[in-house]
């Protein structure tokens, strides 16, 4: 185990790995052959262009660009192809939270001292805009800010990539793959052991002590995303933790919502969902989108969804 994220309990036989860092994460690929040059050098380019168009840390990317924009003007710009299906994601679940969750996020994180320099230095909350759906307008090929805001597609991004990478894979004919992005995990074909396979055993670790997990998750097919407020924190100016997991609603860091775990058939809808379950409202969109999930409250206190696939030990 590794983090408060899902990690294989044991590894699966007769396996080739591809492992890298992209988008500042550790990434591993796992199949039944060895990843030919043709193959890392599409995966290279699709993970090189969706940090170029998404990433908020990047001064040359879309979201900046258009940040910088409408800091001076209604901007619009060039929409990347993953805009409708990750910003329609993101109303889904902003409508679920009653807002808690919102893709102009980006300047509120900054505020705390989670910005492109990652100096932790943090300069108090900041509410997200409560109107993004007026400010934030994206169509077939154009994206349009109207006001001064930053996107952060970190609720669900990450999982994207992950699919993204999976169906360079897939288009490879590669039909058993495991990808792993340190929290976001896509597993394909049984995963990538022998012919007869019953899924990986991935421990759900616990998120106060690395060294013991509240449960397995055997999963064969589909992915499994996990967040915890303790992955990415640092100190606040007055001395409490701070995390990457605000409430839109207040530019404050979550305080009741340990660690969630998600599984749904494609990892952006795992990962949302990971995200939705910090909230009240959560469980909603959960359900709505046929997601299993275990989350932990601060407390030590576990939930989990009705019918929940996972074996806990709690």
């Amino acid at each position: 185990m590794a983090g408060a994220r899902p990690a294989p309990a044991a590894a699966s036989p007769a396996v080739a790995t591809h492992a890298f860092d992209a988008i500042g994460t550790r990434w591993r690929i796992d199949t039944e052959r060895p990843l030919d040059e043709a193959i890392v050098a599409r995966i290279d380019d699709v993970v090189e262009r969706f940090d170029r168009e998404w990433s908020r840390f990047r001064v040359d990317s879309v979201v900046s660009d258009l940040a910088d924009r409408a800091a001076i003007a209604p901007a619009t710009v060039p929409a990347p192809r993953d805009a409708a299906a990750m910003l329609d994601l993101y109303a889904a679940l902003s409508e679920a939270t009653t807002g808690a969750v919102n893709p102009l996020v980006g300047d509120a994180l900054a505020r705390r001292g989670y910005d492109p320099a990652s100096s932790l230095v943090d300069c108090g909350a900041e509410p997200a805009p409560a109107r993004w759906r007026e400010l934030l307008g994206w169509d077939g090929d154009r994206l349009r800010l109207a006001e001064p805001a930053t996107i952060d597609v970190g609720a669900l991004g990450k999982g994207r990539l992950v699919d993204l990478v999976g169906a360079v894979l897939a288009e490879a004919s590669l039909s058993r793959f495991t990808v792993d992005a340190s929290g976001d995990l896509l597993l394909r074909g049984g995963g990538a052991g022998g012919a007869v396979d019953p899924g990986e055993r991935i421990a759900l670790e616990h998120p106060f002590d690395p060294s013991r997990a509240i449960g397995v998750w055997t999963l064969a097919e589909g992915a499994l995303c996990a967040s915890a407020v303790g992955r990415r924190a640092w100190p606040g100016a007055d001395g409490g933790g701070l995390h990457h997991v605000l409430d839109a609603r207040t530019g404050e860091p979550v305080r009741t919502i340990a660690a969630t775990w998600a599984t749904a058939p494609d990892t952006m809808t795992a990962d949302a969902a990971a995200t939705a379950l910090f909230f009240a409202g959560g469980e909603r969109f959960a359900a709505a989108h046929g997601v299993e999930w275990v989350r932990m409250a601060t407390s030590g206190r576990v939930e989990w969804s009705p019918g929940c696939g996972a074996e806990l030990f709690t």
